[in-house]
């Protein structure tokens, strides 16, 4: 049971960069172990549905990323840290979104791109991509 804090959204001119990140603090129960935890990355652009963008298995051992941000994106978490990031490079003003950090502790591999699967949000961060 964690409860997450997202950080790093701004203003940047395309093809700029940000990093975004999240970090999580226990909230009950003795057991937490942040490894354990499948993340991902979450936007919702104005007017829009939140959309996936990108995550990664609680193993660490398998990324995915929406075909959008293939190339661009990459998500990363230090396990030590309790902490997820989100490197954006050659940024778009289509990337202009409000991003949401995920974890869950149960999710299986093939719902890892659902948000509706994630039990524990971020409160987001604003990203604003100018052309």
């Amino acid at each position: 049971h964690v409860q997450l804090q997202a950080s790093g959204g701004g203003l940047v001119q395309a093809p700029g960069s940000l990093s975004l990140s999240c970090a999580a603090y226990r909230r009950t129960f003795a057991g937490y172990t942040f490894s354990r935890y499948a993340v991902a990355w979450f936007r919702q652009a104005p007017g829009q549905v939140r959309d996936f963008v990108a995550a990664m298995s609680r193993s660490g051992g398998r990324t995915y990323y929406a075909d959008s941000v293939k190339g661009r994106f990459s998500i990363s978490r230090d396990n030590a840290q309790n902490t997820v990031y989100l490197q954006m490079n050659d940024l778009k003003p289509e990337d202009t979104a409000v991003y949401y950090c995920a974890a869950d502790d149960g999710i299986i591999t093939s719902s890892l791109r659902s948000g509706q699967m994630y039990d524990h949000w971020g409160q987001g961060t604003l990203v604003t991509v100018s052309s």
